[in-house]
């Protein structure tokens, strides 16, 4: 696989009979489907290089790398006088490094969790995260919510259970509720109910205290939601460049949104064969992992067709949205839509009235569907929402209809 990077035999020959030169080639295969540059490629296999042969030198084998020994290889840095290895970026050295870390820890050359361990993460934290993905199969993303408040918990009253009581327990909520809005407050009762519960299951508090999380005071859907104009939706989508492939991606995406009111999460998880092209249907799935399928329309169809034809890299991921530069792979959370969303609302022009633009392109399709006369069954369907309630918000914005059945206030004229 050296081949795709280097052109003279000598280079070629030295690299394979070099320490490791198999898996050495395996991190080159994994640039070369990737889709790195040459010029970036070199980089990351000379880096690599140099930590081969200081892994040599100290006679440590590549089987036993981890991200202690990455820190030995910083210090070495400092002082480096490895003979052919000339200074060169720190940070781009150690960048290649854990690059390749991560390859022997994805192609089993390495344990992931016997090597990187520490993570620095308490004791009782790793406890929980295992408790709660083998008992209720809890998603990494919904931990690592968790965690910052179960983090700052333990850190401040320390990884002793016994300690904590009612009082404490609630004044850190108070706290908490005081210096951040209301869904970042509810996240925190939320993680330490379920802490309290693992900590009382497995012996390691009293099981009284499982009330004594405050339940924060918040009316449900009392909000109006946030939504677009139908023409600042069309500039919005107008703004992608037809003429390159992030352009071309970027349309695709926001037509799933604002037509089909997807959810960030839903375009992140989105697969090359949850599309029926005979159908002309599309499978989502959605907060509860339930799958749904749509109905693809014409115009959401073919910007799909063309990124796939003239926008997508070539890469064996099975997502069908992938990132514009190497790693050619998906995108690594619901915040990267949002980012380009944001980016395509300020070059339209457009002032998002909310946090987290992608929700507000939903907002906006329900609220459009709504006023061109959809029931609001029909809206809660193609939202996927569980309940009818919870689409009942959008009634609010219509505000023609409101007005036929809106009594004047005493003498007060009529609106």
């Amino acid at each position: 696989m050296f081949e795709h990077f280097f052109c003279y035999p000598g280079r070629i020959k030295k690299l394979r009979s070099g320490p490791g030169g198999l898996i050495f080639e395996g991190f080159a295969k994994e640039l070369h489907q990737s889709g790195y540059a040459n010029l970036t490629a070199h980089r990351h296999i000379r880096a690599v290089e140099h930590l081969i042969y200081w892994l040599d030198y100290k006679n440590i084998p590549i089987s036993s790398l981890s991200g202690k020994l990455l820190g030995s290889f910083n210090r070495h840095l400092n002082q480096c006088q490895c003979p052919g290895f000339g200074r060169s970026n720190r940070m781009d050295l150690l960048n290649s490094a854990r690059l390749f870390l991560k390859h022997l820890q994805s192609t089993g050359v390495i344990d992931a969790f016997v090597n990187e361990p520490s993570t620095q993460d308490p004791v009782l934290l790793v406890e929980f995260y295992q408790w709660m993905r083998r008992l209720r199969g809890t998603s990494d993303a919904t931990l690592y919510n968790y965690s910052h408040s179960i983090r700052e918990l333990l850190d401040r009253f320390g990884d002793d259970p016994s300690v904590f009581n009612a009082q404490i327990l609630r004044q850190f909520v108070l706290e908490k509720s005081q210096k951040s809005g209301w869904a970042t407050a509810k996240t925190c009762t939320t993680a330490l109910r379920m802490f309290l519960r693992f900590l009382i299951a497995n012996d390691k508090c009293a099981a009284t205290l499982s009330g004594a999380i405050p339940v924060l005071a918040h009316w449900r859907l009392s909000s109006l939601p946030r939504y677009l104009q139908p023409e600042e939706v069309e500039r919005v989508i107008s703004s992608c460049n037809p003429n390159s492939s992030v352009g071309i991606r970027d349309r695709a995406i926001l037509l799933l949104l604002a037509r089909l009111g997807f959810r960030a999460g839903d375009i992140v998880q989105l697969r090359l064969d949850d599309i029926d092209w005979e159908e002309a249907t599309i499978q989502v799935s959605g907060k509860s992992r339930r799958r749904v399928k749509l109905p693809l329309t014409q115009e959401v169809g073919n910007a799909i067709v063309d990124y796939l034809l003239y926008g997508r890299p070539r890469t064996l991921a099975n997502e069908l949205f992938i990132r514009s530069r190497a790693p050619f792979r998906a995108f690594g959370s619901h915040c990267a839509v949002s980012v380009l969303v944001t980016y395509a609302m300020r070059r339209a022009g457009v002032t998002c009235k909310s946090r987290g633009a992608a929700h507000v392109l939903r907002h906006s399709a329900a609220t459009s569907m709504l006023r061109h006369g959809t029931s609001l069954q029909d809206i809660a369907t193609i939202l996927r929402h569980h309940s009818i309630e919870t689409t009942q918000i959008y009634a609010k914005v219509d505000v023609t209809v409101l007005r036929q059945i809106a009594q004047p206030w005493p003498e007060v004229s009529s609106c």
